[in-house]
């Protein structure tokens, strides 16, 4: 019982020092600066669906036309989605498309390798297709860059824009803990998250650092590791920019088949990182749940199969202990979802939190179990 109340414990430690990391990254606001110069980078692979959205929002940046360029990788799509490009790219003559050179197991990875190589701007910003960015995206970047002159990488927020189902009520609640995570991370100079729908940093600090050599055999990881690797050689050049201006919109799974293939890949790249803060937070985030998920396994067998007295006895005097510690993690984890709830804008969080708190567990380890034996699919590619 101890080695429960000491993981539960150190938990409970870990999300209040998050939560005050996330109050100690200010949110930035000043819109006057437009002096840098970017190249936005978007690898795509059978977007036809999703594509216009992103190209219209990127047609609204309120940014000189003359001070970034869009430069589109194509990855073997099958689908349409290079000939609904075609009319953008003709209007748009800061807009252009590659198509991708694949030379390793990563085709991300490949796909921005081949648009760096023709980047004509310092500072190299990346999204993904299926994103819509806000229009202030560029102007929030560039005077974040001014008022940091040592800066190499700058890590920004990615939130879902969902339509309230529960499945996707579930991974929102999910991806509101990791950008709560992430920018309390940042909070205590602990970074070990970020995503590269919305990342942004120094075309020379790429090159200095041997951009994705050394873990290029991994098909996914293209912006941890590549933060891993400029933190290592610049220690405290990469900053949260924590601002509504910079919020980049993505869609959630549309099935749960998705989403475990989504996050089985998310967990794939574990195991490779060399970040041991996060490697100390994965575990105890698995230990904590994988006690929540015994004790409620134990909970129903022993109420609903179990005639035993002694059996009912011992399963009233664990309850009292199971669910103290239920209840710290339901509400402890509640203050920084919250917290996020508020920055990116979302009310009424409660109640889709309830459910999910009690499901959360067992699809965490769910998620662990299944990324040891089963392959993920990815853009109709099948990844171990």
């Amino acid at each position: 019982m101890s080695i429960l109340i000491i993981i539960s414990f150190l938990y409970f430690v870990l999300i209040i020092v998050f939560i005050i990391g996330f109050d100690n990254i200010k949110s930035s606001s000043n819109l006057n600066n437009t002096t840098h110069f970017f190249s936005i980078l978007i690898p795509f692979r059978n977007e036809a669906e999703n594509i216009v959205a992103l190209v219209k929002s990127l047609e609204q940046l309120n940014y000189p036309k003359k001070q970034f360029e869009v430069i589109f990788v194509n990855d073997d799509s099958i689908d349409n989605s290079v000939a609904v490009l075609t009319p953008f790219l003709e209007k748009n003559k800061h807009f252009k498309i590659l198509q991708n050179k694949r030379k390793s197991n990563s085709p991300k990875k490949d796909a921005l390798n081949t648009a760096l190589n023709t980047a004509k701007n310092n500072w190299i910003i990346t999204t993904d297709a299926d994103c819509d960015v806000p229009k202030n995206w560029l102007r929030s970047f560039s005077i974040f860059i001014e008022q940091n002159a040592k800066i190499k990488m700058i890590v920004a927020p990615v939130a879902y824009k969902t339509n309230r189902s529960f499945l996707q009520n579930f991974q929102n609640i999910d991806f509101l803990s990791l950008i709560g995570s992430t920018i309390g991370a940042f909070g205590i100079g602990k970074p070990f998250l970020c995503n590269g729908a919305n990342l942004c940093y120094k075309k020379e600090a790429f090159i200095s650092v041997n951009g994705f050599k050394g873990n290029d055999n991994i098909a996914s990881g293209d912006d941890i590791f590549l933060m891993e690797k400029i933190l290592l050689k610049y220690p405290k050049s990469v900053r949260y920019l924590k601002s509504k201006e910079v919020i980049v919109i993505t869609k959630p799974e549309n099935t749960f088949k998705g989403l475990l293939s989504q996050r089985i890949r998310w967990a794939s790249k574990t195991n490779a990182t060399k970040n041991w803060f996060g490697k100390l937070v994965g575990i105890l985030v698995i230990l904590m749940n994988l006690i929540i998920t015994c004790g409620l396994c134990f909970a129903m067998y022993v109420f609903f199969f179990s005639q035993s007295s002694q059996s009912i006895n011992t399963w009233f005097s664990s309850q009292n202990v199971f669910w103290f510690l239920f209840l710290l993690k339901f509400n402890i984890d509640f203050l920084l979802i919250q917290k996020t709830y508020a920055f990116i804008g979302i009310k009424n969080g409660l109640k889709p939190y309830i459910l999910s708190s009690f499901l959360y567990p067992f699809f965490v380890l769910l998620i662990v179990f299944l990324s040891f034996f089963k392959k993920y699919k990815w853009k109709d590619r099948n990844f171990k």
